[in-house]
């Protein structure tokens, strides 16, 4: 699995109600994002930075998607460019299920 951390520089700070509201209206598009196993929106607590962390199911499956026209979706909504981290996801533990394994 691949994780990956995108982020931006916001070009105004914002709040956190403001975030959600933004949050909330673009997460409907990532449902049926063929090889996404799970996003999480993220907003730095000054405001001034805003991203996702996405667990993928490989690399090609997240190259697919952000080599599109997500990139200039994500740059019109935020006034940013994205830059991404990439990570190897090996290990996932979690808690409320109660595994440990190589998959959510």
């Amino acid at each position: 699995m691949i994780l990956t951390l995108v982020r931006f520089a916001l070009p105004e700070p914002i709040d956190l109600a403001e975030a959600e509201r933004r949050f909330r209206s673009s997460a409907p598009k990532y449902l049926d994002v063929p090889g996404l196993l799970r996003k999480h929106y993220v907003r730095s607590e000054d405001g001034r930075f805003a991203g996702g962390v996405y667990l993928w199911e490989s690399r090609a499956a997240a190259e697919a998607v952000y080599s599109g026209e997500w990139r200039a979706r994500v740059a019109a909504l935020y006034g940013a460019e994205p830059q991404i981290d990439w990570f190897d996801s090996p290990v996932t533990v979690d808690p409320l299920a109660g595994s440990i394994g190589a998959g959510p």
